[in-house]
């Protein structure tokens, strides 16, 4: 078990690069992550293009950080599946699934969020 150490205001720092280099790496080195990062973007733009209000933003928000989230932790159980088993393991490739149904999962949602809150904004421009 760990001693209590004191709170360090440098070590919290050190926290922090760890994270930001955790993202640097998800998003330069995922291609899934980069697919993610664009549709939020384009998503993102939408939003400021349609005015949402302050519930709409947080769905919106929420629904982009699910998927990116879920995706990160994907990405990470393969890293470490990968290393653990190099070749074909079946109890692997179950849990790299269920990994990979988690992300799918929070898509489904993203898109469900999508809709409701922008197919009725396209259809009052559309007329």
């Amino acid at each position: 078990m760990q001693e209590n150490r004191k709170f360090s205001f440098v070590n919290r720092l050190k926290s922090f690069k760890h994270a930001f280099n955790g993202l640097r790496l998800f998003f330069v080195n995922e291609h899934n992550g980069r697919v993610h990062l664009f549709a939020a973007v384009i998503v993102i733009g939408l939003s400021f293009y349609f005015e949402l209000s302050g519930h709409e933003w947080i769905a919106i928000l929420f629904a982009i950080s699910a998927v990116i989230v879920t995706e990160i932790i994907n990405s990470s159980i393969e890293q470490l599946a990968d290393m653990v088993s190099p070749g074909f393991h079946p109890k692997i490739k179950i849990v790299k699934d269920l990994a990979a149904a988690a992300v799918l999962f929070a898509a489904f949602l993203a898109v469900a969020i999508g809709l409701i809150i922008f197919l009725p904004k396209l259809f009052r421009i559309i007329g």
